[in-house]
């Protein structure tokens, strides 16, 4: 698990400005590096290639990559506003790490940085014939790394902001916080169940702020309790909204200096994000599937594509497929995010503002009938207990003889839901 300091380094640097800045920086390394450089260069090399020959080269990216950025951030705006509006405001935040188009820019302003402190290095009479020659040289190699640059560019714009493609970065996302979910479901730690009872005489660590958890560092507070000889149980998990002197967790003893350390090893955030959090990136995915279903998109078939999606992640990164990880920290204790969570995050608003749809509720059921075929038994009853609201309010909202029939051909020979006869029939009644 990464410690609470590396998180936010690694969230740094999906800024844009950090990569951006990095590459500006590359370009005025070069620009004061061509002088001591040029030293090394022969005479006759520099009388070939000299002010003449860089200048003009210099002034065309100057004069161009200006404008090629400006292009590019009018583009990129319009393409994450249109995510935002046609897929999920959500997915925003995804686009915003979106690293081909973060190169792709500091690329641009990399090379239009070089290019006008060359110019200016140039006029100002810092550079002679050698150090041109050295100019000449790193000229080409941005003029390259333009090239390249504007080619991935250009096939990323053909995809940026469109629904597939913010749908497809979404879902892989997703897969990564899920698989990690699986191998480390109590961060590292050992974990504990909702209704396991606390010991008797635990200390409630009350929380100083308020706002979604969005990261524990759990190594750290393994390293002090062990200083301290205590063991401390986590209530709050990634995901959860904590409120101000709400109980973050608790000790088996009194310690101030450990309780603080589990307030200094949790970070908030009005926001939530995907890191630790899968039930975040369910919950977003599922908002494509909201949005589609409105009255004044009524899109079915998105929202069909949306279950599709979930119930891929939900079988591939089932309990059952992915082993999980020996705990680490024997002295921590975290709340074990359960099945039903996971799948009340994927499918509930779908199934209650679907349900006047007839292929999106069948779909539903269909997807909720395979997963409840899978060998986990939590999440196999999960499924079950979903599947019951979703036939009852498709039921309600479905009136049409042609659609009920449809609706009961999803779950016809599925036995009983949450009943111990799979092959006992269900019966299913008109409401």
């Amino acid at each position: 698990m990464l410690s609470k300091r590396l998180w936010k380094l690694i969230q740094l640097s999906r800024k844009i400005w950090v990569r951006t800045t990095l590459i500006a920086l590359l370009a005025v390394v070069a620009v004061a590096a061509s002088s001591f450089l040029g030293r090394f260069i022969p005479d006759e090399i520099a009388d070939r290639l000299g002010v003449e020959a860089v200048l003009p080269v210099l002034n065309v990216l100057a004069s161009s990559m200006l404008a090629v950025v400006t292009f590019s951030l009018s583009v990129m705006v319009s393409s994450f506003q249109a995510a935002s509006s046609q897929v999920t405001p959500r997915a925003h935040r995804l686009l915003l790490e979106d690293t081909t188009t973060q190169t792709v820019l500091a690329t641009f302003l990399g090379a239009f940085i070089f290019a006008l402190l060359a110019l200016v290095l140039f006029r100002a009479g810092f550079y002679g014939g050698h150090a041109s020659v050295v100019i000449f040289a790193f000229t080409v190699l941005v003029i390259a790394l333009v090239v390249i640059a504007i080619l991935r560019w250009i096939a990323h714009l053909s995809r940026l902001g469109s629904m597939d493609e913010t749908m497809q970065m979404l879902e892989d996302r997703v897969r990564r916080t899920m698989e990690n979910h699986r191998k480390w479901p109590g961060l590292g730690a050992k974990c504990y169940e909702d209704g396991d009872k606390i010991p008797t005489g635990a200390v409630p660590i009350p929380a100083e702020e308020g706002g979604y958890v969005r990261h524990i560092d759990v190594a750290a507070l393994q390293t002090r309790a062990e200083e301290e000889d205590c063991r401390i149980w986590l209530r709050a998990i990634p995901g959860d909204w904590v409120g101000e002197n709400e109980a973050l967790g608790y000790l088996d003893r009194a310690s101030e200096p450990v309780a603080d350390a589990v307030r200094e090893a949790y970070v908030f955030s009005p926001l939530r994000n995907f890191d630790q959090d899968p039930r975040f990136g369910l919950f977003v995915i599922a908002e494509v599937a909201e949005r589609a279903l409105s009255p004044g998109i009524n899109d079915p078939g998105t929202a069909i594509e949306v279950l599709a999606r979930m119930e891929r992640l939900l079988t591939r990164y089932s309990p059952d497929k992915v082993t999980a990880e020996e705990p680490g920290y024997d002295q921590i204790r975290v709340r074990r995010l359960s099945e039903a969570d996971l799948i009340d995050e994927a499918f509930t608003m779908i199934a209650r503002d679907g349900a006047g749809m007839v292929e999106v509720s069948s779909r539903l059921l269909g997807s909720l009938r395979r997963l409840a075929r899978g060998r986990d038994p939590e999440l196999s009853a999960a499924a079950r207990e979903l599947a019951k609201y979703a036939l009852a309010a498709a039921e309600v909202a479905l009136d049409r003889e042609h659609d009920l029939k449809r609706l009961h051909a999803a779950v016809e020979g599925w036995g009983g839901f949450g009943r111990e006869e799979e092959k006992e029939p269900m019966v299913i009644r008109k409401a």
